[in-house]
């Protein structure tokens, strides 16, 4: 008697194939960047992808200064934070934001489509934001993606 043999097979730390992405953010809206970013860093793009593990990729964003938000968004979206104290909630707008640091916007929209555990926290790390299309990370040869 046959009997199929076909397995499902989960990634593990072990087996986990990670790249290195480069994308390019000019002129690009910022929620929809930051979609396709957390997809990748996730690893939901590829075949082998198990929602438990680190299995996604590690992504370069280059020109965060010339990202762009939609609409009234520049003014009117807040980033709120608090600093522990009585009393210390503190809100910046996105203006605000992008001029202490263009990065801060990308990755705080990457962060906030992240799972929000041990896991999320360990692929955050896999994200690396810069301003201009310099970048530290030539030694890796990422390939770059269009989003």
């Amino acid at each position: 008697m046959e009997t199929l043999s076909y397995k499902t097979i989960a990634s593990n730390k072990s087996t986990v194939n990670k790249n290195w992405v480069i994308i390019d953010a000019s002129h690009k809206v910022l929620g929809r960047l930051a979609s396709e970013v957390s997809k990748i860093i996730r690893g939901k793009h590829k075949p082998s992808f198990s929602a438990h593990v680190d299995c996604g990729d590690n992504v370069i964003v280059i020109n965060a200064d010339k990202i762009r938000l939609t609409g009234k968004k520049w003014t009117d979206k807040l980033y709120i934070r608090h600093t522990g104290y009585p009393g210390g909630q503190r809100k910046q707008t996105s203006k605000e934001l992008y001029q202490k640091s263009p990065t801060l916007l990308i990755e705080s929209a990457v962060r906030g489509m992240l799972p929000r555990n041990r896991l999320g926290r360990q692929l955050f790390k896999n994200l690396y934001a810069y301003v201009g299309t310099e970048h530290p990370h030539e030694a890796q040869k990422p390939k770059e993606v269009k989003i």
